[in-house]
Formats: structure tokens, C-alpha cells, sequence
């Protein structure tokens, strides 16, 4: 059982867009993604995205939406709704979803559990049950199969008191908050979602606040190095370098205050101290190049720090992807980042996407179309395999390279990126 309480807002997704309810079409947000922004940058400790699509097509179109939420917030997401068989479990896992929730009010995914808890884990998979019978009905199973359950019937609650072994996320309308600290200090309950927790999103910091008074551990923010034990520069400021968490190219140089390290912190977006402007600026706010943060670092005198960021677009307000770009001095030619060699590679054949040059094999390939390109990628993995069963090491380098280039035509002809890619590979 968790002994830390969880506040789980949820997202009723129909459409493309957040609505009130599973019954309940009224819009909350035509902007499902930036509404699971403003509940992490509020304390939210995860989010439950129901997906309530009517068909296969907008099924697909949830699944993109959930991805993309997926990728805006540095918490858990449960993708839950429309699944019907292993392929959904699957796409829900790989748009980045933590876990995926089974509906055990079918029994159709409750036989679908031990498929996709020994395919992809066991902390991957939840339910979603409607009373308490389904758990005590089905009790082996969810102790071998299953992680956590959601509890969907707010008029079940009492019901589930008492069931040992077992905790649960709880699904609340519209109640006061006295109530909500009452529940909590049940064993039985782990988390709370539903209406209450969405209508009190932006009072999150508050009721945790209140849930500590009344002895409820809560998760809160809590740096391991105060402001107080920082080093300041004359101006009650530190200066911060901020380096790409993937490649480690150092990006930029800022500065913040407390109010800054503060709300960097809280929101996970890097938020500085402009000493020009004598304001606070959020990176991004007006360019939408955002960072976030990955990780954040004091050096050993605690009087500089570094800032690991997701990077988005440029960090330079020159349009440079780095504001350190004036070269003075090189004696390092010989070495190169095999990242950055893609990326390199990659924004040549981007530029002749956009801007065609006569000549150009790779416009011959946009021109011939995605049949031309499915060919020479075929072609060229099957030179892989020729290559592999010859002796020469060379050879085999040569077709890889050959592979990997014409999988580049591809993935710009479909609008794929090396990042996409990446963050596939790491989410397996």
C-alpha cells in the first residue's frame, strides 16, 4: 500500500479535446495538453487520462493527444479507456503513459490481464473497478496481475473499508475539503481524482499544506539545498549554466533569485532573473522555446549552479540552438558527437525538403515519393545482411551508413525526428 497520499487530477478526453465527464460533454479544455500543464505546475502528483473516443480512428487521434501530454509533464501519466486488447496496452506504454488502467467491469480485460502484466510489468498495469465485488471477486488476479485500482463509484467507497491487502485511488465529485482530509486518513485510500481533485487544482499547495497539519504524508516540494545555503553574488543573485541534458552542449549563462529558484522548482520550468529588465522571466514564455529541467546542481562552493535542460527550439535569442556560438580558438577537429552528427546530417536533408537544389539525390527522393523511399530502404537493409555475411568489417560500415541515410529521407518525409526517436527508445 502507498503510505503517501496522492491528488490525481483526470482528463476526460473526447474528440480532442477535455471534457466534464465520462457522461458529460461539456468542454473544460479544447487544449488537453496545456491543461495537464497547469495541473503539474500546481502539484498534481499524476494525471489519469480517459480516453472516451467512439471509434478506431479517434482512438488513434487520443493516443497522439496522450502522447503529447505524455511529453509536456515530468509525471506520471495512467492512460485508461477504449482498451480492448494488448496492441492498445501497448500504444498507450509507448506514448509514454506510466501505467495503463484495465476497465475490470469487462470481463474481457479482466482476462487480459495476465497477457500484458507479464509483457510489460507488473507496476505497468492498474484496473478500474466500479464496486468492491470486482476486487474480491477477482482477488488472485489483481494480487499477481495488477499494481493499483482505481475506483470509479464514488457510492463504493464505503464498501472497499476493510479489504485487506489493498489501496485505492478514489473518485470524488464535488466535496469540501474537510472531507477530503477525512478520507485520506483512511488506510484503504491512496489517492484521490475526479471532479474534487480537477475543481481544486490550483489549491493543491494548500490542502497538502493542511494534509500535513492533520499527520497525512503528502508529497511536497521540498529542495535538498535551501536558498539560505546558497552563495550569492553581489547583487543577491547565482549564476546558473544551463547545458542540454542529452548532448551536454552548454546553452546559456543566466541568473536567479530566490523567487526564481523557487518557481523553477515548483513548475520544473527554468524561470531566471533578468538584472536588464530588473523583472522575472520565465524561458520561453514569449518565444515558446522553453526549458525544463531535468536535474539541478550546486558546484562545490554552492556559489554557481547547473541547470540540465529538455531544450525546446533555440535557447539563443539570435536563433542559435547555443548562445555560445562565437568561436575564438578550436584545436579539437578530429572528434565529433555522434548525436550531433545525426542531427547534422538530418538538418541538411530538412533544408532540402524546404528548399529544393537541382542536383540534389535527396530531392530526387522527395520528388520520386515515399514509394521511391520505401524502396531504397528496403534495398539498403537487405545490403546490411549481405554485408554482415561478409568478412570485411568495412563493408558492413559502408551499407549501415548507406541505411541509415535513406532512413533519414524517411523519417523527414514523415515529419519524424532524431528526439522522437530517442525518446521511444528510452521509454523501452
Amino acid at each position: 500500500m502507498m503510505s503517501v497520499k496522492q491528488f490525481i487530477p483526470c482528463i476526460y478526453l473526447k474528440n480532442s479535446a477535455a471534457v466534464t465527464g465520462f457522461n458529460d460533454d461539456t468542454l473544460i479544455s479544447a487544449d488537453p495538453e496545456k491543461l495537464s500543464s497547469m495541473y503539474f505546475e500546481n502539484g498534481a502528483d499524476s494525471i489519469i487520462v480517459f480516453d472516451l473516443s467512439a471509434d478506431d480512428e479517434s482512438h488513434d487521434a487520443a493516443i497522439d493527444i496522450i502522447k503529447l501530454i505524455c511529453d509536456s509533464v515530468p509525471i506520471p501519466v495512467i492512460g485508461a479507456g477504449n482498451i480492448k486488447r494488448t496492441e492498445d496496452v501497448k500504444k498507450l506504454i509507448y506514448a509514454g503513459c506510466r501505467a495503463v488502467a484495465l476497465n475490470y467491469s469487462k470481463q474481457s480485460n479482466i482476462d487480459l490481464s495476465k497477457e500484458v502484466s507479464q509483457r510489460f510489468g507488473k507496476d505497468k498495469i492498474m484496473c478500474c473497478i466500479d464496486k468492491a465485488s470486482e476486487v474480491t471477486d477477482n482477488t488472485s488476479t489483481i494480487d499477481e496481475f495488477i499494481s493499483d485500482i482505481i475506483l470509479l463509484n464514488e457510492h463504493s467507497i464505503k464498501d472497499i473499508y476493510g479489504i485487506k491487502d489493498h489501496s485505492f485511488i478514489v473518485m470524488l465529485p464535488d466535496v469540501s475539503l474537510d472531507k477530503i482530509i477525512e478520507m485520506f486518513k483512511k488506510d484503504e485510500i491512496s489517492g484521490m481524482t475526479g471532479s474534487a481533485i480537477n475543481a481544486n487544482y490550483a489549491e493543491f499547495e494548500n490542502i497538502k499544506s493542511l494534509c500535513l497539519e492533520n499527520g497525512i504524508e503528502v508529497k511536497v516540494f521540498e529542495p535538498q539545498i535551501k536558498w539560505s545555503e546558497l552563495k550569492l553574488n553581489s547583487d543577491n543573485m547565482i549564476p546558473v549554466i544551463v547545458q542540454d541534458h542529452k548532448t551536454d552542449e552548454v546553452l546559456m549563462l543566466a541568473y536567479m533569485n530566490e523567487e526564481a529558484y523557487l518557481k523553477t522548482l515548483k513548475t520544473m520550468k527554468m524561470t531566471y532573473f533578468s538584472r536588464s529588465r530588473n523583472e522575472l522571466w520565465i524561458k520561453g514564455e514569449t518565444s515558446g522555446h522553453y526549458q525544463y529541467l531535468k536535474d539541478l546542481k550546486a558546484d562545490c562552493d554552492k556559489d554557481t549552479l547547473l541547470a540540465r535542460v529538455h531544450q525546446i527550439g533555440a535557447a539563443c535569442h539570435t536563433g542559435s540552438y547555443s548562445c555560445f556560438f562565437n568561436e575564438i580558438v578550436n584545436s579539437d577537429e578530429g572528434s565529433s558527437n555522434p548525436l550531433k552528427v545525426f542531427e547534422s546530417v538530418m538538418a541538411v536533408i530538412l533544408d532540402r525538403k524546404e528548399h529544393p537544389k537541382e542536383g540534389s539525390y535527396t530531392n530526387y527522393l522527395f520528388d520520386k515519393g515515399i514509394d521511391k523511399i520505401l524502396k531504397k530502404v528496403g534495398e539498403e537493409a537487405t545490403e546490411i545482411v549481405i554485408a554482415a555475411k561478409n568478412p570485411n568489417a568495412n563493408e558492413i560500415k559502408y551499407e549501415i551508413s548507406d541505411f541509415l541515410y535513406h532512413m533519414m529521407v524517411l523519417m523527414a518525409e514523415k515529419n519524424i525526428t532524431w528526439e522522437d526517436i530517442t525518446q521511444e527508445l528510452d521509454k523501452r
